[in-house]
């Protein structure tokens, strides 16, 4: 009798049984959150936001490039619930207002942290610290902001949808008839042929959710999926340039079978701006 493997997929290069299992169960809160109580969706965003803050950090640390953590991680949770709660009660101040004076007293927390430290280094550490906070939490607080808006959950529902679409697109059009790589020396697996096929298909997306679930022209949301779609590609290729240049093949083990949190928000990071943005400037 031969000997199994510890890991039942080999092939696939991770457990797949756990990555299923993590999937399902990262997905049925999200979604049952999002539908019924978007307090609990924000909440479970906003931790998951605070741990891709502490994978960033770390994947600096193997540059020689010391984030100041603990006061991001606080203002990525602030921010973002702040954000949530200023949306739905009256602070006297906009969700928009609340979360940018989040960011702000965000940074001064770090650059503040970093005085203790000394001068050697103190240019490159408040660099991380301010890379860490642009890239994480000034992104994740646009999933507040959407859902303060009118029909802000549905409004989330097809920009997610968009992302979705886009990586699903471009993985079937590029497997069929990628021919020309996009960027080898960063994502090897990605064509133009695939990018082209994931902004179709993003666009279709978004033309029929706008439609349907906001009563609004197809048009707008035609550029919202294809936005979406090209938001989504830099985040994911701007995650896989951190990860190379740290020498990374994942930004941790928070999510067994997946690797970390930053490798299932990647596009999705990017691009709830800027479905932000469209719907804003369309819907208002």
């Amino acid at each position: 009798m031969t000997r199994q493997t510890a890991n039942p997929t080999p092939k696939a290069g991770r457990n797949l049984p756990v990555a299923i299992g993590v999937g399902v169960g990262l997905f049925v809160p999200l979604t049952a959150g999002l539908i019924w109580a978007p307090w609990f969706f924000t909440l479970l965003i906003a931790v998951g936001l605070g741990l891709a803050a502490v994978e960033v950090h770390r994947a600096l640390l193997l540059k020689g490039m010391r984030s100041e953590v603990v006061p991001i991680v606080i203002g990525t949770v602030v921010s973002v619930l702040g954000g949530y709660i200023a949306g739905r009660v009256d602070l006297h101040i906009s969700a928009v207002g609340f979360a940018a004076i989040c960011l702000a007293a965000t940074m001064l927390a770090a650059l503040t942290s970093r005085l203790f430290r000394g001068a050697e280094g103190f240019i490159r550490d408040v660099s991380a610290s301010a890379f860490v906070i642009a890239y994480i939490p000034l992104m994740g607080v646009f999933v507040p902001l959407l859902l303060a808006a009118d029909h802000g959950r549905l409004r989330i529902l097809i920009v997610i949808a968009c992302v979705v679409a886009s990586d699903t697109g471009a993985f079937a059009v590029g497997v069929l008839f990628g021919r020309h790589k996009m960027a080898p020396s960063i994502s090897p697996g990605k064509t133009w042929e695939g990018f082209a096929g994931g902004v179709a298909v993003a666009a279709a997306v978004g033309a029929v959710g706008v439609h349907l679930l906001l009563d609004t022209p197809w048009w707008v949301g035609l550029i919202l999926g294809a936005l979406c779609s090209l938001g989504g590609t830099v985040g994911d290729l701007v995650e896989s340039l951190i990860k190379r240049d740290a020498g990374l093949k994942d930004m941790s083990n928070f999510l067994p079978g997946h690797g970390g949190i930053m490798d299932r928000l990647d596009s999705m990071l990017v691009a709830v701006p800027v479905g932000w943005l469209v719907l804003h400037l369309a819907l208002g």
